[in-house]
């Protein structure tokens, strides 16, 4: 089998269209058989050691965090992706750890937040992408704990938000509870569940 055959192989079986520099190597191919692929226009480059099929429909959320694997999708975005907002975020919210500093980040269209490590693995959760991938994403009381905690969202999203929870089969008041003593945030969680429930 030629290099050319393995690597259309290896393009094929990517579900996703996506084809990084490890996975070429750990094939047995030459990191530079990527560079003839994206010379001839078959594939082009998203970011360092990531590569993606020119006719691969583009999955935002999906490659930003193969880009950034320490990013975890959080605040308004995660409202989003949970379903407990119907406005795009304009810009995704990611959340990194303390100290995690890569000079790409800055070039990116997103809002970045740090975090120190007990609440930056705090929550963590596994969510498809509106088209189908795996996305970090932070759990609902984590998030709700999140854009109560900080500026910057908007009440009447954060409000339309803990009334959907409050309301919600799958609400869980004692894991809420709990992060919002960490995080924190414990008074104007009760606050709102006050009213609500």
């Amino acid at each position: 089998m030629t290099d050319n055959e393995r690597i259309k192989i290896l393009l094929e079986s990517s579900p996703n269209g996506t084809i990084t520099t490890e996975q070429v190597t750990s094939a047995g191919l030459h990191r530079s058989i990527l560079q003839k692929l994206v010379d001839s226009g078959e594939i082009y480059r998203f970011g360092r050691g990531l590569y993606i099929r020119s006719n691969a429909w583009e999955d935002d959320f999906y490659l930003l965090q193969l880009k950034y694997r320490r990013g975890i999708y959080s605040h308004d975005t995660a409202l989003y992706l949970h379903g407990y907002s119907d406005r795009t975020p304009a810009q995704y919210t990611v959340t990194f750890p303390k100290g995690y500093n890569s000079r790409s980040l800055k070039e990116e269209n997103i809002i970045v937040k740090r975090a120190v490590p007990d609440n930056y693995s705090l929550g963590v959760t596994e969510l498809l992408s509106p088209c189908g991938n795996p996305l970090r994403v932070y759990d609902l009381e984590k998030t709700l704990c999140d854009i109560l905690r900080g500026s910057g969202s908007d009440i009447q999203i954060v409000s339309a938000a803990m009334k959907k929870y409050a309301v919600s089969k799958g609400k869980d008041i004692h894991k809420l509870m709990k992060y919002a003593e960490q995080l924190r945030v414990k008074p104007k969680v009760f606050r709102y569940m006050e009213i609500l429930l």
